[in-house]
């Protein structure tokens, strides 16, 4: 695809014109382009530094652009310089998983980056309203001698700010407002069950949560109880394990005096599908929410740990007042692909029940044992007799690669009889020798050679949503199945879905994806690539996360060396800084 299917082509010329002649090489063009939009000209020539908000420029690139443009009058104390700065350092810490930074520290940076006047530069911030301030007043000093503390001060961008509040705002509410539901409760469902039925808000934590959901689901015969998942293919995966009553719907319960609402009964959808997602300017919508809430008792969010901050404060809006809503998931994998951590703020904040599953003692077969292991922070050897665990040692990435096409294009599916629509490579980057981008070319080359005719696709590639469509979220894998007008047609598990020439750019191909991005969806097979190169990355929730995206087979091609032990012995997530923990106390 070509930027100019979204981008007037004229309006891209003097882009690409004021780029190159101030230095900056083409290929930023089309990144700047869809950062700053279609007035993204005069945008930079008012103030060059607003380049910094295009992904991958940084501080130098950015002062090179401006001499570029402005000569002489390029100044390290220019007052557009340092509020760019502030953005950029908080769009930084936005790809950290962090949603607040302390104003100590953003003062700290600015000063090595040469801001005369890292105050003013924070304030200016401030008046531009992308960016806010708040303040955690510290506890009262046990003694009146003592001095009273300062109180910390925060910055945090103004999207996540507001997301954060509305989750806050949300969950408070439906506490307040929710009523026991009757149901088998204590006795027959468990803890868990007991949890959800008679408080607004609960979590359920650990392992095993689905057959806790499970539990749950059948202990509330007669009430509207939907599970959330967070892709198509998760919905249709999990609706046999939840209960027989449950199935995966592509519609949420009717909220209109419909039949589905009256009736009752357990619903299995992707968090997509049930807020009714749609094309609106500047992304994606919902027609779900405060003004149309969703008609549901009980609404259970499977692997919630990985649910992200913006699609958590839409979920919860549409939540009328009354509902029970359980948060269900293991915190031992990968948090959210982007900023915050719902799962685990709500857990921390003391303000909801929150019922800890036990540790699995006896793990059900050699991919329980496995993911079992690594949660204790090992890495054993894996008896498998029916080869549902194997280990593929590679000397090296490009061996990594070729021994990944080799399984999933013949081994597993003539030694196991998966074929290879159900098999999914994961891998923890997208670039690099054995990254994403590089098992994609293998694949498609030995899967479905072509020239990518269709904005880069053929007819028959494996696509994955990388940024939320209208017919299917981001994580979902589907397939090309026709073209035409500039666009494609993509069958997903939900149906099949055109995708205009415009949206083309949510596409990648979808063989292989990063471990990040599997996160809520299952496969009958699963191919995990753990390179040398990767080795800073790996961690025990990657690998756990990894592991446990396998329902019947894993295959780890192996190249890691001793850093995969390691990881799985030692690194943990490095910890967020976020606010909802403390929006939740009240503070």
């Amino acid at each position: 695809m070509t930027l100019s299917m979204t981008y007037p082509t004229s309006d891209l010329a003097s882009l690409a014109e004021l780029l190159i002649a101030a230095g900056v090489p083409e290929a930023y063009v089309a990144p700047t382009a869809a950062a700053l939009g279609d007035r993204a000209t005069d945008v930079l020539r008012s103030d060059p530094w607003q380049l910094l908000l295009v992904p991958g420029v940084g501080p130098r690139q950015a002062d090179h652009f401006a001499r570029g443009l402005l000569g002489d009058d390029a100044d390290p104390g220019d007052p557009r310089r340092g509020p760019a700065l502030v953005m950029h350092l908080m769009l930084r810490a936005a790809r950290d998983g962090d949603t607040s930074v302390p104003v100590p520290k953003v003062v700290a940076d600015l000063s090595t980056l040469k801001v005369a006047d890292p105050v003013r530069a924070v304030m200016g911030a401030l008046d531009e309203a992308r960016v806010i301030g708040f303040a955690i007043e510290p506890d009262e000093p046990a003694d009146f001698d003592e001095d009273l503390p300062e109180p910390e001060e925060f910055l945090s961008l103004a999207h996540y700010a507001m997301a954060e509040e509305a989750v806050s705002e949300g969950i408070m509410r439906l506490a307040a407002t929710a009523e026991p539901l009757p149901g088998a409760g204590l006795e027959e469902g468990g803890p868990a069950t007991a949890m959800a039925l008679r408080h607004g808000v609960s979590v359920i934590s650990g392992p095993g949560t689905e057959a806790a959901v499970g539990a749950l689901s059948a202990a509330v015969d007669g009430l509207r109880v939907v599970v959330v998942t967070a892709t198509d293919r998760s919905a249709v995966d999990l609706a046999p394990l939840v209960g027989p009553a449950a199935g995966p719907a592509t519609a949420p319960p009717a909220d209109d005096g419909g039949d589905a609402g009256d009736a009752g009964g357990v619903s299995v959808l992707s968090t997509h599908r049930l807020l009714e997602a749609h094309e609106a300017p500047g992304g994606i919508a919902f027609a779900r929410g405060e003004l149309r809430p969703l008609d549901a008792e009980l609404i259970v969010v499977m692997e919630a740990p990985a649910l992200g901050l913006e699609l958590a404060a839409a979920l919860v809006e549409a939540c009328a007042d009354g509902t029970h809503l359980v948060l269900a998931g293991d915190p031992a994998g990968l948090p959210p692909a982007g900023p915050g951590q719902v799962f685990a703020d709500v857990a921390a904040s003391g303000t909801v029940p929150v019922t800890e599953l036990p540790e699995i003692d006896e793990p059900s077969g050699p991919i329980g044992v496995l993911t079992t292991a690594v949660r204790r922070g090992e890495l054993p050897r894996v008896d498998a007799p029916d080869r549902e665990v194997v280990i593929v040692p590679a000397a090296d990435p490009h061996e990594a690669v070729h021994r990944a096409v080799q399984l999933i294009a013949d081994s597993i599916p003539r030694a196991l009889g998966v074929p290879t629509g159900e098999i999914q490579v994961v891998t923890p980057a997208q670039r690099g020798d054995a990254g994403a981008i590089a098992l994609n070319a293998a694949l498609k080359a030995r899967l479905n050679p072509g020239p990518g005719a269709y904005g880069g696709f053929d007819i028959g590639d494996r696509v994955v949503v990388t940024a939320a469509l209208p017919g299917a979220p981001a994580g979902e894998t589907g397939t090309v199945s026709g073209a035409g007008g500039g666009g494609l047609e993509i069958t997903f598990t939900g149906g099949v879905t055109a995708v205009p020439a415009a949206l083309l750019s949510r596409l990648r191909h979808g063989w292989a994806i990063t471990i990040q991005m599997s996160q809520g969806t299952h496969w009958p097979a699963v191919i995990a690539v753990l390179p040398a190169e990767v080795g800073p990355l790996l961690s025990r929730p990657l690998v756990l996360t990894a592991a446990s995206r396998a329902r019947r087979h894993l295959s780890v091609v192996h190249a890691a060396g001793p850093a995969l032990a390691r990881a799985v012995r030692e690194v943990r997530t490095p910890p967020r800084q976020t606010r909802l923990t403390g929006l939740l106390q009240g503070q």
